[in-house]
C-alpha cells in the first residue's frame, strides 16, 4: 500500500469505542477499528495512537456537578488507559506487536512515557499506544495528542470522528449545516469550530502540524488518509 505519511499520530475518541452503546467498550468496534490499524501498521507505517476516555468518564461533565475538577480530571485518565488496554490486545490478537505508554506511571499494566523509548517502539515498527493524556488535570487528550505528535515528530495528526470532516454546525442537528473541505488553524480559532480545543489547535498552530477530521465509521478511510486521499477536512497554515 504506498502511502503519502511515514510517521502519524491518530487520535481517537473513547466515545467511537461505544458503538451503538450508551456508555463503555463495544468489542465489535474495537475489533473494526483494530483490523484497520493493523493494516496501516503493517504497510511499514509508524503509528501513534492517543485514545479519549469519555465513553467511561469525562472529567468535565464530573466536574460541572460538583466534583472538584483536578480529582474527576485524573479519574477521565484512568478511563483512556482501561480503553488503551482494550485496543492493545485486539491488536495483538491481529499480531500487530504494541506498547502502551502511560503518563501516570503504573508499571504492572503499561510502560512509563518516556520521549525517547516512545520513538525508539515506532522504528521498531510497533504501535505506541499513548494512555492517561498528559498525566496533568485540565488537558484533554486532544492537548495530549498534539503535545506527543510533536514529541514524537509525527507528519500529521489523524482525528477519527463520527461525522465526515469539519461542518459550520453540528450537521446532527442543523440540516444546513456545510462541510468544509479545508481550514486554517485562525479560522478554526475564530470560527469556534469543534475540530479539537483551543489549546490542541494552538500548538499544532505554532509548530504548523496538520490535522484531518475523517469519518472513523466508514471501512477503509483510516488507509485512505494515510494513503492521501482526500478524505474529510484538513487543517493547516495557509500557504
Amino acid at each position: 500500500m504506498p502511502t503519502k505519511y511515514k510517521r502519524i499520530l491518530l487520535k481517537l475518541s473513547g466515545e467511537a469505542l461505544m458503538g451503538s452503546q450508551a456508555y463503555g467498550i463495544d468489542p465489535a468496534v474495537v475489533e473494526e477499528v483494530s483490523r484497520e490499524v493493523a493494516e496501516v501498521a503493517k504497510s511499514g507505517v509508524e503509528l501513534a495512537v492517543v485514545i479519549g476516555g469519555g465513553n467511561i468518564f469525562r472529567g468535565i461533565a464530573a466536574s460541572a456537578k460538583g466534583m472538584e475538577r483536578a480529582s474527576a480530571d485524573y479519574m477521565g485518565m484512568l478511563a483512556t488507559v482501561l480503553n488503551a488496554l482494550a485496543l492493545q490486545n485486539s491488536l495483538e490478537k491481529m499480531g500487530v506487536p504494541t506498547r502502551v505508554l502511560s503518563a501516570i506511571e503504573m508499571k504492572e499494566l503499561a510502560e512509563a512515557y518516556i520521549r525517547r523509548r516512545a520513538v525508539r517502539h515506532l522504528e521498531k515498527k510497533r504501535v505506541v499506544i499513548f494512555a492517561a493524556g498528559t498525566g496533568n488535570p485540565y488537558f484533554t487528550t486532544d492537548t495530549a495528542a498534539a503535545l506527543r505528535a510533536m514529541e514524537i515528530g509525527a507528519e500529521v495528526i489523524m482525528k477519527a470522528t463520527k461525522v465526515d470532516g469539519v461542518y459550520s454546525a453540528d450537521p446532527m442537528k442543523d440540516k444546513t449545516a456545510t462541510k468544509f473541505d479545508e481550514l486554517s488553524y485562525i479560522e478554526v480559532l475564530q470560527k469556534g469550530l469543534k475540530v479539537m480545543d483551543a489549546t490542541a489547535i494552538s500548538l499544532c498552530m505554532d509548530n504548523d502540524l496538520p490535522i484531518i477530521v475523517f469519518n472513523l465509521t466508514s471501512p477503509g478511510n483510516i488507509k485512505k488518509v494515510v494513503a492521501g486521499k482526500k478524505v474529510g477536512t484538513i487543517v493547516r497554515g495557509k500557504k
